[in-house]
């Protein structure tokens, strides 16, 4: 790399090291580019530094303690124990730490270059990294934006000591006597149930109907039941107004139907949605077109309205899902290096780690008939499963969605336990064109969760065994 008023010359640069960046950086390096990837900050982005990973950690060091605290189990007893969450949090760090190396390792494997420093446009062809000790020119041949969002701040909640985004919340150093949450999406609703079962008095306020809006109204039932045995309060059509911090202590002030409340606690989560990471790109001054939410516009080949220019992950349309900005990195490196290959969202799934874990993918039964399909959804309980009443995890169910007349298998719906491990199999029955006879039809071991989805084929098919 030359410094100073000198140009380094870049093949394929890519902006952003998270679930996006850098799998799109590798995909490329293997496909024979020489690539460079610029970061700002962490290597891996939000979702292995402050989002997926630390956040799945303390769920799992939640749900440890629960279980010690009430073994669903007769028999056990266990007495005089508790935690220390300063320990429990460098534990967290630890597993980020590892993963983060390990992402590092295999970008250097893999020859790309690493750019530390905060990129910006100059113009088509030039992009501009700037550091502490000062920057650098770089000219590229193509160029992928993988730069993510960042927690949406509401007016009224300036971000504080004690009004925090999913980050600051998840880096406390204690475990709040008090916590309201504000917003009861994915990760509002997740981290309501972690701290909760470490102790946490919680209040939800969710300005919608339900908290979980995207997944099955019947799926999220399961969940505000388990959560109310948490004693979690779930305030719906609540919208926050302000808050007032006094000494160590927050009020929130909110509304529901007309009527003012308030609520005091120490620590304040807003969780009301992510924005994207494109005002700062310099993407106007090259004429990169954006919509009305500041999403960068690309086709079927995620390019945008300048074609070596590529974008990829929370910066375009979509969900803000990790697994789908690393399926994005893919299929965009792989166009730069002349496969024909596009985005096919055919099935895309969402999970929730909420208590009874959330999944879904493909088509709900509404999104279904909207689209002209004549459907049935086959339902199938989690309680009439053997190895869910062995591990005493019998909330949920399992919905399929397909066409009444092929069978064709066009969407489902999880609640209940490994939801989230379960949704791959019917992620992939969507994407081959399966059928519930095929799925039906496939031997699932026993006692295993994944009975389930053979059984709920099953009832779609009218011939179940077991209910």
């Amino acid at each position: 790399m030359v410094v100073g008023d000198f140009e380094s010359s870049l093949d394929t640069v890519v902006i952003g090291a998270g679930p996006g960046g850098y799998v799109a950086a590798i995909r490329a390096a293997q496909l024979g580019q020489k690539v460079a990837i610029i970061e700002k900050q962490h290597i891996g982005g939000t979702c292995l530094n402050v989002g997926c990973i630390p956040s799945k950690s303390l769920i799992e060091a939640s749900h440890y303690y629960k279980g010690l605290k009430k073994a669903p189990f007769k028999g056990f007893q266990v007495k005089n124990f508790d935690f220390d969450f300063e320990k429990i949090q460098e534990w967290k760090e630890s597993v980020v730490h590892k993963l983060t190396d390990g992402v590092k390792f295999l970008l250097k494997k893999n020859k790309v270059e690493i750019i530390e420093g905060t990129g910006y446009f100059l113009d088509d062809h030039r992009i501009r990294v700037m550091h502490e000790f000062g920057g650098e020119t770089y000219t590229f041949n193509h160029a992928i934006i993988a730069t993510g969002s960042t927690p949406i701040e509401i007016p009224g909640f300036k971000f504080s000591n004690r009004i925090l985004d999913s980050t600051g919340l998840l880096n406390l150093k204690e475990v709040p006597k008090k916590l309201v949450v504000i917003g009861g999406g994915y990760i509002g609703s997740e981290l309501a149930g972690v701290f909760a079962n470490l102790g946490s008095e919680v209040t939800i306020l969710e300005g919608m109907d339900s908290i979980l809006a995207n997944f099955d109204q019947k799926m999220v039932s399961y969940v505000e039941k388990s959560y109310q045995k948490l004693h979690i309060q779930i305030e719906t059509k609540a919208m926050a107004k302000s808050a007032v911090e006094a000494d160590e202590q927050v009020k929130v002030i909110y509304e529901v139907n007309g009527q003012t409340k308030e609520i005091i606690c120490d620590y304040v989560l807003v969780s009301v949605g992510r924005k994207p990471n494109t005002k700062e790109l310099g993407l106007e001054r090259i004429g990169i077109k954006l919509d009305q939410r500041g999403l960068i516009e690309v086709d079927e080949q995620l390019k945008t309205s300048i074609p070596h220019i590529y974008a990829i992950g929370d910066v375009v349309k979509g969900m803000a899902l990790a697994h789908k900005a690393s399926y994005e990195a893919k299929v965009a490196a792989e166009v730069i290096s002349g496969q024909n290959v596009q985005v096919d969202y055919r099935a895309m799934p969402a999970v929730c780690f909420t208590e009874p874990e959330l999944a879904a993918t493909g088509l709900s039964k509404q999104e279904a008939e909207n689209q002209g399909y004549q459907v049935k959804v086959s339902e199938f309980p989690f309680q009439a499963n053997g190895r869910a009443l062995s591990m005493q995890k019998t909330e949920g169910s399992i919905q399929i969605i397909s066409e009444k007349e092929s069978d064709l298998i066009l969407g489902a719906q999880i609640a209940g336990v490994n939801a989230s491990d379960l949704i791959s199999e019917l992620t992939f029955a969507i994407e081959s064109q399966a059928t519930l006879e095929d799925i039906a039809l496939t031997i699932h071991p026993h006692p295993t969760i994944s009975e389930t989805i053979m059984e709920a084929s099953e009832v779609g098919l009218g011939m179940p065994i077991h209910i």
